[in-house]
């Protein structure tokens, strides 16, 4: 098997490319939480993310030995990821992304100690998906990417095809609108 902590990820990824199977389920395990989680917020499907996942971990599999390491695997899974999702989503005709709130209930915080303060966590969270999802997709994309995922401004722009300015000003953007969207 191969370990995988940061100094170990480039033999795996050249092991991976020669055809070892033990070294890119190695790398798959690595990545797949974070691909999925990302397509269940673009696709609002835990089944078509199920789908997509394995997808894009089939496409990446079937591309590794042409790839190169101009960009780190993890942004170059997440742009294979976004493609297979929109691809979905062009052909479905659905925009929609889950409420973070069914996503990972586990993730909500656990230091509230009543009620009022549960409800109040719920209603906040409540009001920043609805809040969210009036967002366009690009500024959606582009928050998910940084706000919920921690992708760089250079992996952003990696995965997303466009300069480092582009991404820095469409995150403003995308901030201050739903900053806009959540005051009254």
């Amino acid at each position: 098997m191969c370990p995988l902590n940061l100094l170990d990820e480039a033999a795996c990824i050249d092991r991976a490319q020669r055809g070892d199977a033990t070294a890119f389920a190695a790398l798959m395990r690595r990545y797949q939480e974070r691909i999925y989680r990302f397509l269940v917020r673009m696709t609002r499907s835990p089944d078509d993310a199920r789908e997509l996942a394995q997808e894009t971990f089939l496409h990446a599999w079937q591309a590794l030995p042409r790839w190169r390491p101009q960009a780190r695997l993890s942004t170059w899974l997440f742009r294979i990821a976004r493609n297979q999702a929109l691809d979905l989503l062009r052909h479905a005709r659905r925009l929609e992304f889950l409420p973070i709130d069914e996503l990972h209930v586990d993730l909500l915080p656990t230091d509230t100690t009543t009620p009022e303060s549960e409800l109040q966590a719920r209603q906040g969270m409540a009001a920043l998906e609805r809040a969210f999802a009036q967002l366009p997709l690009a500024q959606r994309e582009i928050l998910l990417l940084r706000d919920i995922e921690d992708l760089s401004y250079e992996d952003i722009a990696e995965v997303l095809d466009i300069r480092l300015g582009t991404v820095k000003s469409r995150i403003a953007r995308a901030r201050a609108a739903l900053l806009r969207l959540l005051t009254p």
